[in-house]
């Protein structure tokens, strides 16, 4: 029974009584069309008629279903009404031809299923109650909507006619439990997602994902960069905090003047959520401008070089050039030790800006001779680097130099194509 009356039945049935209520303009339509040929004839008391203008109605519906609209439409009306799993359903409105085309052919097969059994449930349901009430009421059995031959008006053939009436409602619930079921099993074939479809989603979800990995590399960046100056100043000051008190008034005002720059940057960096207008491509955040600031407050001694005016470079590529930089020094404090020296030279040219970093491999601290504070985890600053340039059209490249050195390169070209700003 749970088949024929369940929830998930009722639902379907449901459908199918909108199916068939959608059908009825047609159906309408279809009437006037088959008396204007058969003037003699009322469409509505000759099933000939009836069937004809149901044909006539269809091929109206089929029009109807290749509009774009009308995808979204049958696919709510399918989630919420005949359990079919949402992601075996396609999004949004049918854009191409094939998907218009199974549109169209879904539309048609609900109506038509939908009036059929709307059909049968207005006519059989008070029929078969009329039958199952024949032994009971004379005023039932002498109707003429009844109508019952003489051999039937027998007492033990009017026994049997309550049970005659159930099975004509339990048919009922058969029939429409299996159209509910076969338009069920149709609806991922003709309202799921085309090849087309699955293209467009897949471009979504890799525009997603560019978006996540771009919002945490700046993260990473930014944030990063700061916990660890951060972490190496206060490291620094704790081991000599008895010994050097000016030192730690420097490092804890250093501390406090990272932080506070560091939540402007969180500010702006979170503003991608957002992708206001700002810029020419959405994104905000410190350029190469803002480079003496950075160098300033690194927490190690650097050598700036420069050769070219950097402030020409185009806005983009100047912003990943300067967390480039900042990822570059990041390295060089967590490996190298706050004293050890780091070289920066960046050349700007016709076509393109390079940046180079030295630092040295290893060190130590000189202040306590032990080995340089490191902040945990990390490993993901070097690929970053690599992404910023190959999204800029450039390359990257990290590693040692002359034994005791390490050097990180970066070749970014300073005219981009149009999508490669997006």
């Amino acid at each position: 029974m749970t088949l024929l009356l369940g929830r998930q039945a009722r639902l379907r049935w449901l459908h199918l009584i909108i199916g068939g209520a959608l059908l009825m303009p047609y159906f309408l339509v279809g009437t006037v069309i088959v008396s204007m040929y058969n003037r003699d004839g009322n469409a509505f008391n000759s099933l000939p008629l009836q069937l004809t203008a149901f044909a006539y109605a269809l091929p109206m519906a089929a029009v109807t279903g290749l509009f774009p609209l009308a995808r979204p439409l049958s696919v709510a009306a399918v989630r919420a009404l005949c359990g079919v799993p949402a992601e075996r359903l396609a999004d949004g409105p049918a854009r191409t031809r094939q998907a218009r085309v199974r549109t169209a052919g879904w539309f048609t097969l609900h109506l038509a299923l939908g009036a059929v059994i709307s059909g049968m449930t207005l006519a059989l349901t008070p029929f078969a109650v009329a039958v199952m009430t024949l032994p009971f009421l004379s005023s039932v059995r002498n109707s003429a909507v009844v109508d019952l031959p003489r051999a039937l008006t027998r007492p033990w053939l009017l026994a049997l006619a309550p049970f005659a009436g159930l099975a004509m409602l339990v048919a009922l619930a058969g029939c429409a439990a299996a159209a509910g079921a076969l338009l069920a099993r149709r609806a991922p074939v003709l309202l799921g997602p085309t090849p087309d479809d699955r293209l467009a989603a897949a471009e979504r979800r890799a525009a997603d994902l560019a978006v996540r990995n771009r919002l945490a590399r700046e993260l990473h960046d930014s944030v990063g960069h700061a916990l660890s100056a951060v972490t190496l100043q206060a490291g620094a000051a704790r081991r000599v905090l008895d010994s050097d008190p000016e030192f730690v008034r420097e490092a804890l005002t250093a501390i406090e003047e990272t932080t506070r720059r560091t939540v402007g940057e969180l500010d702006s960096v979170l503003g991608l959520l957002r992708q206001g207008d700002e810029g020419d491509d959405g994104l905000t955040g410190p350029a190469l401008d803002a480079l003496d600031g950075l160098l300033a407050r690194c927490g190690v001694p650097v050598s700036y070089v420069t050769r070219g005016d950097p402030g020409t470079a185009p806005a983009a590529v100047s912003r990943e050039a300067y967390r480039i930089v900042q990822e570059g020094l990041s390295n060089a404090l967590r490996h190298g030790g706050r004293a050890a020296p780091v070289e920066l030279r960046i050349a700007v040219c016709d076509k393109e800006l390079a940046i180079t970093l030295d630092n040295p491999l290893s060190g130590r601290d000189p202040l306590s001779g032990r080995a340089p504070v490191v902040r945990p985890g990390g490993g993901r600053g070097l690929r970053g680097i690599a992404e910023r340039a190959v999204l800029l059209g450039g390359s990257a490249e990290a590693g040692p130099h002359d034994d005791d050195r390490w050097r990180l390169t970066a070749r970014l070209p300073l005219h981009i194509p149009a999508q490669e700003k997006q």
